[in-house]
């Protein structure tokens, strides 16, 4: 009995691992890791993260996306040139090529989420759907850390979130 008792619990384990992983799948792309930072309150716009890997064998691209707590969802690029950080829309999306992993993350790639309808508060999760040139659309959540928050480890639980 304590064998199938223990057998059991590692079954459930094995089961939670990928839901503790927070990654997304479409087609051969897999996206990990959604994550954003909370935001003042009355701030308009906040960012999300999240790395691309296309284990696919044809190129795709990221084009942008939605979500039901910002009026738009767009792809930004951050770049520092003769000591000048700038942040600019990414025009035509972010290119994923076969077997290549794409990473947004602070300071380079990065999504926008602008004109909040709320403030992003440590804990929630923020639901969105991300488009692809060629494999559609996913829906996906970010995990949102504390303000000023580094980027959270891969496999990160997000404490206790399911």
């Amino acid at each position: 009995m304590r064998i199938l008792t223990l057998s059991l619990a590692a079954l459930a384990v094995a089961a939670a691992a990928p839901a503790l992983a927070h990654d997304y799948r479409i087609g051969g792309l897999q996206v990990g890791h959604p994550w954003s930072r909370a935001t003042p309150p009355g701030a308009k716009t906040g960012a999300g993260y999240l790395s691309v890997t296309n284990a696919g064998k044809t190129p795709d691209v990221l084009l942008g996306g939605s979500t039901p707590v910002a009026d738009k969802l767009e792809i930004h690029q951050m770049s520092t040139a003769g000591g000048v950080m700038t942040m600019r829309p990414v025009s035509g999306g972010v290119p994923l090529a076969p077997g290549a992993t794409v990473e947004l993350k602070p300071g380079g790639y990065h999504i926008m989420l602008i004109g909040l309808k709320q403030p992003l508060k440590a804990g929630d999760r923020v639901p969105a759907t991300l488009d692809f040139a060629k494999a559609g659309k996913v829906q996906i959540e970010f995990a949102v850390e504390a303000m000023g928050a580094p980027k959270p480890e891969a496999g990160h639980d997000h404490k206790g979130m399911r």
